[in-house]
């Protein structure tokens, strides 16, 4: 089955009545396709629409969303749920004035921020739609259907999980109270269903342990119940580092005899992020490399969004006479994102580490625009068209208050390029081409094997198999459980894949995995919720970021310990008065 296909063709069946959802949360999607379940096509299109909830962001294409009053791109679920789990990190800013994001970005939000509202919104929507589904096949008992019921049960927790982790308290609806009012959820609570739900699909396999590709299998709907354990602390006031390395476990021995080391790592770390990296998916071709746990397929033509891996890719190209965006597989040029002082910093003294080669650093020289030839490119008048100097310093330089800068780093992580193994130790091939499709032409010069396009092919990964081995790590630093040694060598399984220096048992502290983790999974969406679990986003001690805590500090200032949780949106209040909102707010 191509499962991209079904997305495309759920989306396309999906005559959705949510755009309701900005005043009342009780999201009904009203698709003949969702409610009747004597269609033939009903259990294909209506699970395929609970996964395009979160893949694409609207019926008719990627201009189309059911948020309302809000951009297609920006209220998409992936780019809401990296807007929030990534900009008001030590990781990286966005530069462009958009309404609502430099209040991200600088930590300065309240509950009227559009973002907060959408994204809010955007998960009620999502749980709609699997509620939806679930509530059609009720009943159904057959091996097939069992599966397919438990692959949305999984999609609708990892809506709450969002809801849980970025808001704390949260709307609550399922498939046996459709219709009716919904309720508002404590932390606790809400921690608590979800650990029931996910530990009864998974400790009964109820879900596929080898899934279809681009759908959600045993591997994922564990490793959401591991990553529920790791911030248990946090969602529910008591620690759970045990089952969490328990659950750990469980994933790695699975996945134990492939890939680096045996480990089912895959050995390129670079190519879990570039196009054709559907095979290291959950049902993907290369089964002994299958890293990416739960993941999200894209395709440039089937599966077009401005809200996932193309944007993550659009946004961190900047600069197109440097940073050559057709080398990327992307013809779009955001110039949004850059990393910050505190994100290079990580990777001082690792000079062979590979996670960040695709990272742009040092100064490019002022310069004449030429063409493919070499040609000067001229203006309308016939005058040589020129560009200045651009600094992709350690430190983000020349800031000012109407955010232009071209300071920072060009932390590109995500790519459409095309792999080729065969070339990564051919010498004759520049660096920045090595291992990539690239041929070198008559004039010296080297031009891509794939095409250049608006979308990406790269699926996104979720949960990643080496995100896993880093969480049993920190279980031992921070809940001083498992096996010592065992902790040392997962993590450093880790590093020896991007080819990092060994640590020793010293270097096992809360924040040399912190650092490990930022450095393995920058730009996946965890920052956020790291952070705040190990009590360094905000409050006495956090650690002082560029540009975080306050819109006119480039330095940065402390942060408000309020802001370890996101508000409950002034429309949700509006339209619940019963809901409380969060404290400090």
């Amino acid at each position: 089955m191509n499962f991209k296909k079904y997305i495309l063709f759920g989306t396309a069946a999906l005559g959705m009545g949510l755009t309701s959802c900005v005043g009342d949360l009780d999201l009904q999607p009203n698709d003949p396709n969702l409610v009747n379940p004597k269609d033939p096509n009903f259990a294909a299109n209506s699970l395929a629409m609970c996964y395009s909830g979160i893949a694409v962001s609207g019926i008719d294409g990627a201009g189309s969303s059911y948020v309302e009053n809000m951009d297609p791109g920006t209220s998409a679920y992936l780019r809401l749920m990296f807007t929030l789990g990534e900009f008001c990190t030590d990781e990286l800013v966005w530069i462009w004035p958009d309404a609502g994001v430099s209040d991200i970005v600088t930590n300065t939000w309240s509950q009227s921020n559009s973002l907060l509202q959408g994204a809010y919104y955007r998960l009620m929507g999502h749980i709609a739609i699997c509620n939806q589904y679930l509530a059609n096949t009720a009943g159904a008992t057959d091996e097939e259907a069992v599966k397919m019921r438990s692959e949305a049960r999984v999609l609708r927790a990892y809506s709450y999980y969002n809801m849980l982790d970025l808001f704390g308290q949260s709307s609550f609806l399922t498939e046996d109270n459709i219709g009716g009012e919904p309720t508002q959820i404590s932390r606790k609570d809400l921690f608590n269903w979800l650990e029931s739900e996910l530990t009864e699909i998974v400790d009964q396999k109820l879900i596929a342990e080898t899934p279809v590709y681009g759908r959600v299998g045993l591997d994922g709907a564990e490793a959401l119940l591991a990553r529920l354990y790791l911030n248990a602390e946090v969602f529910s006031g008591e620690g759970r580092w045990a089952d969490c390395q328990q659950r750990c476990e469980n994933i790695i021995a699975r996945h134990q005899g492939g890939g680096y080391m045996g480990s089912g790592l895959a050995e390129n770390y670079l190519y879990l992020f570039s196009a054709d990296n559907e095979k290291y998916m959950p049902g993907g071709g290369n089964k002994s490399e299958n890293e990416i746990l739960f993941g999200i397929a894209y395709d440039a033509d089937m599966t077009q969004s401005y809200g996932g891996s193309s944007f993550v890719l659009a946004s961190t190209i900047s600069n197109t006479h440097y940073i050559v965006r057709q080398n990327y597989g992307c013809s779009a040029e955001w110039s949004c994102i850059r990393g910050i002082k505190q994100m290079a910093e990580r990777f001082e003294g690792l000079a062979n580490d590979v996670r960040d080669d695709m990272w742009l650093r040092g100064i490019m020289p002022a310069g004449v625009l030429t063409d493919a030839s070499g040609k000067p490119i001229l203006d309308a008048d016939g005058n040589e068209q020129k560009y200045e100097e651009e600094n992709y310093s350690d430190e983000f330089i020349d800031f000012t208050g109407d955010w232009k800068t071209t300071g920072g780093n060009a932390i590109i992580k995500v790519t459409n390029r095309k792999p080729n193994p065969s070339t990564l130790n051919d010498m004759n091939v520049p660096a920045e081409y090595r291992g990539w499709d690239f041929t070198k032409q008559a004039d010296g010069s080297w031009t891509p094997n794939f095409p250049s396009t608006t979308f990406s092919s790269t699926d996104w990964p979720i949960i990643r198999l080496a995100d896993v081995y880093l969480m049993y790590t920190e279980c031992y630093v921070n809940g001083k459980t498992g096996n010592s040694q065992k902790a040392l060598d997962y993590i450093n399984l880790v590093r020896g894949r991007a080819n990092a220096p060994a640590l020793g048992f010293i270097d096992l502290t809360k924040k040399g995995v912190m650092d490990e983790r930022s450095r393995e999974l920058y730009l996946e969406g965890t920052r956020r919720t790291d952070l705040v679990r190990n009590g360094m986003f905000a409050g006495p001690t956090q650690t002082v970021w560029q540009y975080k805590g306050s819109s006119t500090s480039p330095e940065g200032t402390r942060i408000d310990e309020k802001f370890n949780l996101y508000p409950i949106p002034n429309a949700v209040l509006n339209s619940q008065p019963g809901f409380k909102q969060n404290p400090g707010y």
